[in-house]
């Protein structure tokens, strides 16, 4: 009954390296899985669900495999693809969820996040993620022809890489007191999140208690995911692009 956890892969087309390691993901790992979440920043840009390139629908054909064989597959949605919505998840047989999501990771209640809301001190950045999360905007956008989406995706990737140049490392990492307000929120000890491209488990002290946030890693130079078992153990696993791919 092993869970696994993965985010920020940033699935590209132009980019089939990193999509490879994903479908050798898929048949190396997955299969002895019984659940799979992927939080978020799955895809590099995701336009809407009805851009059928041939890319994504390969995508979804890989994460339909692992459900009809009887996997359960959870997607949230992150700062890259948040225009995601239920057409692809019924396409991969997938449930949406709700960002934070509360779940019960064998009798442990844990607390699921992209990560991008915990970045408060990165102003700019959360006034934009308060509009695109509005349904009037995002309705709007999805309006408009695919072409014109995909030049607004292409230029506002651009905007953010150039604004993330630019800030210093603390303000687009998490804050630390938005985490604990958070998690005292949602009554949880465990916290597990990405976004931050930060991978590393942290201790901190919650309500007089030990609690713990993990993040998760993106795929880039190595593939990053993180074993659950029933027994309680968490394992973050890495592994280098290059020799996973030569296996």
């Amino acid at each position: 009954m092993t869970t696994l956890f993965i985010s920020d892969l940033h699935l590209d087309a132009k980019l089939p390296q990193l999509s490879a390691a994903f479908a050798q993901f898929m048949q190396l790992q997955a299969p002895a899985a019984d659940t799979l979440f992927i939080l978020g920043d799955f895809f590099e840009v995701w336009i809407g669900d009805d851009d059928r390139s041939e890319f994504n629908l390969g995508i979804a054909e890989l994460l339909r495999e692992f459900t009809d064989n009887g996997g359960e597959l959870y997607l949230m949605v992150g700062n890259r693809d948040f225009l995601m919505g239920q057409d692809f998840a019924d396409e991969c047989g997938a449930m949406l969820l709700d960002d934070p999501a509360l779940i019960d990771l064998y009798g442990v209640p844990t607390l699921l996040m992209h990560g991008d809301s915990l970045c408060t001190r990165d102003t700019d950045y959360m006034a934009f993620r308060h509009l695109s999360r509005s349904p009037e905007w995002q309705q709007q956008m999805l309006s408009q022809p695919l072409e014109v989406r995909r030049a607004f995706a292409d230029q506002a990737r651009q905007q953010s890489q150039a604004h993330n140049r630019v800030q210093a490392a603390d303000i687009t990492d998490v804050t630390p007191a938005e985490v604990a307000r958070v998690m005292q929120e949602y009554g949880v000890q465990r916290l597990i999140h990405g976004h931050t491209h930060r991978p590393a488990r942290h201790e901190l002290e919650l309500n007089g208690e030990t609690a713990e946030r993990i993040v998760l890693g993106d795929w880039g130079s190595h593939l990053w995911w993180l074993q659950a078992e029933p027994d309680g153990t968490l394992e973050l696993c890495q592994q280098p692009i290059d020799a996973y791919l030569a296996k």
